[in-house]
This record gives C-alpha cells, structure tokens and sequence, in this order.
C-alpha cells in the first residue's frame, strides 16, 4: 500500500521514533500473550482437568501455573527484541539479560510454590504429627533461592556463575555470621525431628520461654507454641535443644493424668482410737476388712507381750490418722475414675510441717482432659475434707478474722456470766 509505504519512509527517517515504537509494539505483543496464556489457556486447562475429575488437583496448581504462565511475555520479549530496528545492540542486550533475570526467577518462584504443594499435601497425612517436613522444605526454599540471586546476577552482568561462586568463598565468614540463626535452626530440627522430640499438637511447658500450651506449628527457625489463654508464643527452634522444656506427651499417651494434692492434718487431732470409736468405724465398707485384720494383728501381738510380762504401754493401738489412710487408699482403689491397677497409687505422710502434718494423695485419673481432670480431683478432695472429721480429725488452717472475732466474743460472754462474778 503506497501510503503506509510512505508512512514508513517517514518513520524510517527518525531511527529513534522508530524504535520506540517497535518497543511498543513489543510489550503490547507481550501484554497479549501474558493475557492469553493466564486468562485462557489456564482457564481452559482448569475446566479440562475438572471435566476428567480432577478438579481438586487443578484449584493447588493454580498458582505454580499462574507463575509459570509469567515466562511466555518474557520469551516473547527476549526474542523480539532481535527484531526492532534501529535499537542500539547494547540496549537490546540489556533487555535480553533482563528477560533471562525473569525467566529464571519466574522459575523459581514455580518450585518454591510446588514445595508448599509438597508440604501441605504431606500436612494432610497422619504421619505428618511425628515427621514434619515444612523445616527441610524452608532449607530447600533458602538454597533455591541463593541459586536464583547468583543466577540473576550471572545473567544481568554477563559473567559465568562459577566466577561469583569463587568470590563467594572469601565471603564464607560473613555468610557464616550472617546465616547463623539458619544454621543452628536446620541442626535443631534435623534432630527434633530424629529424635522425635516435639510434635505438632504436643502440649509443652517452658516457663522461662512463657511458652505453656500445644505446639501449632514447627518451621525451620521458629516452633509456635498457643498457650492455654490463646495467646502465641514463638520459640527459636535451636532453643527447644539447647534449653529444657516439659513435653507432656507421654501423660497424653498414657491415658491417666497424675493427681498430687495433699491435705494438712492437725497434729492436734491425732490420736489413739478407743474400742467404741473402732467398732463404730466398722460401718464403713471400705475399711471394714481393714479393721478386721488389724484387730486379729494387734490382738496376737498384744497377748504375746502380755503373756512375757510387758507393760500394757507397750501394747500397740490403732490411730485415727492411719485408719483415715487406710480408707483413703481403699476409697482410691474403688473410684471408678481412678487407675487403680498400672499406675502408681500412694496414700503417704510427708515430713511435718508448721501448718500440719500433709497427708499426701498420689494418684493418676483415667482421664488426659483438662476439665474432667480438675472434676475427678474436686470430687474426690470435697468427699476426704467432709468426711474427715469422721474420724477423729481436723484441717490445719490459719486463724481467720472471723476465728479471732469468735474467741473474742466467747471470752467477753464468759467474763460477764453470773458464774465468772462469783
């Protein structure tokens, strides 16, 4: 055609114009194919793979697609740019290197995405609680993208990688400081992994990291810890090795959580049970065999010291204090939500102290959760602390303003009576 003919010769006679519109007309090729790549051809993929069902495939992909669908613009540029006249070589050069940058990086970024594909569908699987695997895939990430950045910067200056490999070795100190945190993170995970000393879900205590609650999440340099008010605590990985933490898992596993508890007996209280007080206990189930048995133990070794001549001082008695104990551990031993059989069950004194003798219940509940744990140990210390006095025996507690007020009020009644003026 003789008039776009002429518009060219025009054109032609400012090379400058001329090459700015071929780079124009260049990104709008490219902006097209980047539009026809993304918004179709993805689009029909996506459609294809549901229509064979596989549609819950297709939504993970998307992403890796949607960047790898960025390298098509890229390419077109990168040979296009041959094609533009007047363009000076050095500018098409620069162009050329910084498409290459974008491809490699577009790459990349396509691997990093299929490894969080990699990591979440590991995530899915049981096997996932005791072998975690989003550590090793940060490491990967790390590496891939040290890669990128040589690569990247090989490309835009036009030398060799190996070259900024070589110059990298005179920075190892630097990178060593700098890249410090990552690498005791990766030997801490590698061995809580090997090791199997944290998991997803485990409820660990560490009171000097303020950390109490379930583990949510184990990465390459940090272990989420939600505590049991919500709130997030985040560890460093190389802590949980270098530093002692609780892991209450074997309590988990186990099936019974230990309850510990001990009540405060007034030593005043303690004492010899007289034959009313033992016949009179013998109403109660649990310790009836009990009672039994020590009364044909004490009997035998009290007729012998009789028969020899001994004192009846010397003679052995039941206490109040050890029959409760007796009952204790037979009350324990018939709870339906206590293991009596397994687990470790303990009816002890421990040494006497100024508020009282601590008779301690150690014991294990058939439960791990936390509030039917703390109803099973209310339960059964509302039913000791009532029935207590039963026996003979009394709660050491601090005096109370109200105590004080009583005795008080007592002493000034008894000073007024008729009987105090005589």
């Amino acid at each position: 055609m003789p008039a776009l003919d002429t518009l060219r010769a025009q054109i032609a006679e400012y090379p400058m114009l001329e090459a700015a519109i071929g780079l124009t007309l260049l990104v709008l090729a490219a902006v097209l194919v980047d539009w026809l790549v993304r918004h179709v051809l993805l689009r029909i993929g996506q459609k294809v793979l549901k229509t064979v069902g596989l549609d819950d495939e297709a939504e993970p992909m998307a992403p890796v697609a949607h960047r790898l669908a960025r390298i098509a613009p890229a390419l077109v540029i990168y040979n296009g740019v041959t094609a533009i006249p007047n363009l000076a070589p050095a500018a098409a050069t620069v162009i050329q290197n910084v498409a290459s940058a974008f491809v490699i990086l577009s790459v990349v970024l396509a691997v990093a995405g299929g490894l969080d594909l990699v990591n979440s569908a590991w995530s899915r699987r049981a096997e996932s609680v005791n072998r975690p695997i989003k550590g090793y895939i940060q490491v990967v990430k790390i590496v891939l993208y040290a890669i990128a950045v040589i690569l990247v910067i090989a490309t835009l200056i036009e030398r060799s990688p190996l070259l900024l490999l070589s110059g990298l070795g005179a920075m190892a100190a630097v990178l060593m400081l700098v890249f410090k945190d990552t690498i005791l993170s990766l030997v801490a995970s590698v061995q809580l992994t090997s090791n199997d000393m944290v998991r997803i879900g485990d409820w660990i205590e560490a009171p000097q990291m303020n950390a109490d609650g379930d583990v949510i999440d184990i990465a390459l340099h940090t272990v989420k810890v939600q505590n049991f008010d919500k709130t997030i605590t985040t560890i460093p990985t190389w802590k949980l090795v270098s530093e002692s933490y609780k892991n209450w898992r074997g309590m988990s596993e186990s099936g019974g959580r230990r309850i510990k508890r001990s009540l405060l007996i007034d030593q005043n209280s303690v004492r010899f049970l007289t034959d009313d007080e033992r016949q009179s206990l013998c109403r109660f189930a649990l310790i009836d065999d009990y009672l039994g048995e020590k009364r044909e133990e004490l009997e035998s070794w009290n007729g012998k010291l009789i028969e020899a001549g001994r004192d009846p001082v010397n003679t052995r008695r039941v206490t109040n204090i050890g029959t409760f104990r007796a009952y204790v551990r037979s009350y324990l031993s018939n709870h339906p939500r206590v293991h009596a059989h397994g687990m470790t069950l303990l009816v002890r004194q421990l040494d006497p102290t100024p508020e009282g003798l601590p008779l301690e219940i150690y014991c294990f509940a058939t439960t791990t959760n936390w509030a039917e744990y703390e109803g099973i140990q209310a339960d059964i210390f509302d039913h000791l602390i009532a029935i207590l006095p039963e026996f003979g025996l009394r709660l050491f507690q601090q005096p109370s303003g109200l105590d004080l007020t009583g005795a008080l009020g007592s002493r000034q009644s008894d000073q007024a009576s008729p009987s105090s003026l005589k």
